[in-house]
């Protein structure tokens, strides 16, 4: 370090709704003159509904609730970030995190860049479920040091009893999650009581204030020897055939001289300068942002990362195994291919599979299938391609992740990499000499697949029926993977949940792609009523050759026909997972083809026929 007083403390507040986190922090910041005036005076000034703070005094609670539906509400919905400067010259930036549990993604995102989390306990109402999934989530987000705040102490009459009894319960979980340091303040956020100031109504304490343990904290001295990361965030050009990689140095340090490697290919090359906006450095730490220069010309683009060369390099992998926090509404599903996003870098990626859900209280891991909404659970991942994340613990920035929704854009989990799987680095495909091109040649026609989705029911076996009799007429060699033939052999240990639907469509998908390879051309008939399952099958193929085909059937007509009574059986209820009926269908927004299910059949397949030809 450059100096012994780290510029910035990232500190999260967390914990149970209603345990006084923005009380807490409130004082915090007006006791330190962190507050301007004016929003003083409106503390002052403003009640919310219920409050028993008489006008005049300083309702703090206020000083942190910045969305109104909040300040209506009496509840922390988003995270507020505010700064508070330490006696010592020290700033903090607070992220006062939402207790409620549906409000967990917005914890999550507030304890990823956290060096200290003060965790609210309740003194009155005792430990409860979020208090434990608050302190998972910041295990697992690598927050090094953790103060159980026990608040509201007035209300137990100061009890010495009290305060050791919640105490023990909190750090037998922070002794299972292995946090490094764990320290423990009794205090009254409402009174001020071991805020700022030690208390005069518990002496049997004699330890820090929670502003003394602020300005007395150091970073933990593991967390100052990660190797060298920087992401590659611009490529600078300027006169002279200048050219440099610009970014913000996620760990470690470089010096000149040093050998780096472009994680994504394995070049290297030596950091030849390190220039800032204020001229060049003998040196750069994490949090630095520099542009590096190499001694030679190598090929580095945006999303690339530079690290360190040799054993402290980070080798490109496409498996997995990570601790994910799901936070979307719908669970995760198996095969659904969602991006992963972790800094510059953005791939696809499917989850495998989940190896465990764990029970944020006992610390038990259940096996499990799907991870529900604030669920936090271990599995595996796999990308499209290989990329380099490090563990977790060994850096943050590229070791953390984004899962995102590929159709909505929403993220659904925030993930931790803790290590990269042996097969990633034990599978190599080979390269054959008769390849695609070769193989379509050999067949005289183009190789397509046409993916028929619709309702059950909506005639979508039937057309693709009567197109491969046309087709093959004609001398095209075509296969029909049909959605109940393939489930009597290749998915027949699969229902029909969400997850196992998508993992349905996942496989058909590759089984697709083979045959695709082969030179064939593919008809789909599969309900496939996702539209991200949908989208992960298209994207398996290149530009063209893949036709997203939409059979518009009513769905009165679809239930009339019945052709296999599963309308019958879904209306007398011993079929819930009926798509269209106890399952939604979602529409295609943009299909490379509409053809209708009531008209003539064979005008219906002579028009996807000539679609697949190209014609």
């Amino acid at each position: 370090m450059r100096n012994s007083i780290v510029p910035v403390l990232r500190l999260v507040t967390c914990g149970s709704v209603d345990d006084g986190k923005s009380t807490l922090i409130g004082r915090l910041l007006a006791e330190t003159d962190s507050v301007p005036i004016d929003q003083l005076e409106y503390a002052r000034r403003t009640r919310r509904g219920g409050s028993t703070i008489p006008v005049g005094e300083i309702d703090f609670s206020l000083l942190t609730d910045g969305l109104e539906a909040e300040r209506e509400q009496g509840i922390t919905i988003d995270v507020a970030y505010r700064h508070l400067n330490l006696p010592s010259g020290r700033r903090v930036l607070i992220a006062d995190a939402p207790g409620h549990e549906q409000y967990t993604r917005n914890m999550a995102v507030a304890a990823s860049n956290a060096d200290v989390a003060v965790l609210l306990v309740d003194a009155d109402r005792g430990v409860r479920p979020q208090t434990h999934r608050h302190l998972t989530v910041c295990a697992l987000m690598g927050v090094g040091t953790v103060v159980i705040a026990v608040n509201k102490m007035d209300l137990v009459s100061f009890d010495q009893q009290r305060f050791a009894e919640l105490v023990e319960q909190v750090q037998s979980t922070a002794q299972r999650l292995d946090i490094p340091r764990v320290v423990a303040i009794p205090v009254s956020a409402a009174l001020g009581d071991n805020v700022t100031s030690p208390s005069n109504q518990m002496p049997w304490y004699g330890g820090n204030t929670l502003l003394q343990e602020l300005t007395d904290w150091q970073p933990i001295v593991a967390e100052r020897q990660s190797p060298f990361r920087l992401p590659v965030q611009m490529i600078v050009r300027a006169e002279g055939n200048f050219r440099g990689y610009a970014g913000t140095i996620s760990a470690g340090e470089v010096t000149p001289g040093m050998k780096v490697q472009v994680a994504d290919s394995g070049r290297t090359a030596v950091v030849e300068r390190i220039v800032t906006f204020n001229g060049d450095r003998d040196r750069a730490e994490a949090g630095d942002a520099v542009t590096i220069t190499l001694d030679h010309e190598v090929d580095v683009t945006r999303g690339d990362l530079l690290a360190a060369d040799g054993p402290e390099g980070v080798q490109p992998a496409d498996r997995f195994s990570v601790d994910l926090v799901w936070l979307g509404e719908e669970p995760l599903a198996h095969g659904r291919s969602y991006l992963l996003v972790s800094g510059p870098q953005s791939v696809p990626a499917t989850v495998t599979s989940v190896r465990y859900r764990l029970d944020v209280v006992t610390g038990h891991e259940h096996a499990a299938r799907i991870l529900e909404m604030n669920d936090i659970g271990r599995a595996e991942v796999a990308t499209d391609r290989p990329i380099p994340l490090d563990p977790y613990a060994l850096c943050r920035d590229t070791g953390g992740f984004l899962l995102v929704d590929r159709v909505t854009a929403d993220t659904v989990a925030a993930g931790l990499v803790r290590h990269a799987m042996r097969r990633s680095f034990n599978v190599v495909p080979h390269a054959y000499d008769i390849d695609h091109e070769a193989r379509v040649r050999l067949m005289g026609h183009p190789a397509r697949v046409a993916w028929l989705t619709g309702l059950p029911g909506s005639g979508k076996s039937t057309i693709a029926d009567a197109v491969v009799r046309r087709l093959h007429a004609q001398g095209v060699h075509c296969y029909v993977l049909d959605g109940d033939n393939v489930r009597t052999g290749l998915n027949k240990d699969l229902g029909f949940t969400p997850e196992d639907r998508a993992e349905n469509v996942r496989r058909v998908a590759e089984v697709a792609r083979l045959m695709h390879d082969a030179g064939l051309v593919v008809l789909v008939a599969l309900v496939s009523p996702y539209r991200s399952d949908r989208e992960t099958a298209k994207a398996l193929f290149e530009p063209g050759s893949f036709l997203e085909v939409y059979v518009d059937t009513p769905v009165e007509v679809c239930a009339e026909r019945d052709p296999k009574g599963l309308y019958a059986k879904a209306a007398a209820g011993s079929l819930p997972n009926m798509t269209g009926v106890g399952q939604a269908y979602e529409l295609p927004n943009n299909p490379d083809l509409t053809i209708t299910g009531v008209g003539d059949l064979e005008a219906s397949a002579q028009q996807l026929a000539e679609a697949i030809l190209g014609r």
